[in-house]
């Protein structure tokens, strides 16, 4: 399970936000790529045990799925990946770069006091 290893690194600057403004953690919301395969239950299940005692206890965790995201290399042209098929769809080459999707980024804490 992968994912509790991604949720004790998003709670760290998660508790350091709350320790800075002094307020308990009440939100904190989650852009995962979709290549990084997590089960959003399973996050949220790994960062309220990890949270557990902390400033961030009780906090709901909102994961939002960024879909696969690449560039032609041939033709510049971009695309939404579907189901794993990395061709252009504008001229049918293979030759792609992925551009988005990749990535577990935190994009909100909210805090209460």
């Amino acid at each position: 399970m992968h994912e509790l290893s991604l949720a004790e690194l998003l709670l760290p600057p998660v508790l350091a936000l709350a320790e800075e403004h002094g307020a308990r953690v009440t939100l904190v919301v989650v852009q995962a790529g979709e290549l990084q395969a997590i089960v959003p239950d399973s996050l949220r299940l790994g960062f309220a045990s990890l949270a557990a005692g902390t400033a961030a206890e009780g906090a709901e965790l909102v994961v939002e799925i960024v879909p696969v995201t690449a560039r032609c290399r041939r033709c510049g042209g971009e695309f939404v990946v579907q189901e794993h098929v990395y061709v252009c769809p504008a001229c049918g080459v293979a030759d792609v770069e992925t551009t988005g999707g990749t990535d577990l980024v935190l994009t909100r804490v909210e805090l209460e006091d």
